[in-house]
């Protein structure tokens, strides 16, 4: 997993609940550009691959776990 740090299993949870309850959120993270960026929708996935783990939401954004700053559920 390259240069990924792992997240807490707090934050991977709610991040899997909100998934499942489909359910909507704001996320607040750093973007590749190391810019704060911010999504609000639904996560419709949360994965692991090679290189980190990440969730994706309703409008195909792509987040690396470890660069979320804010998870916010309603």
């Amino acid at each position: 997993m390259s240069d990924y740090t792992p997240v807490s299993c707090e934050l991977h949870d709610r991040l899997e609940a909100t998934a499942t309850l489909k359910k909507e959120c704001s996320i607040t993270y750093l973007n590749e550009n190391n810019e704060p960026s911010e999504v609000r929708g639904r996560i419709v996935d949360v994965y692991s691959s090679d290189d980190g783990e990440w969730c994706k939401m309703t409008d195909d954004t792509v987040i690396r776990l470890d660069r979320i700053e804010k998870f916010e559920p309603d």
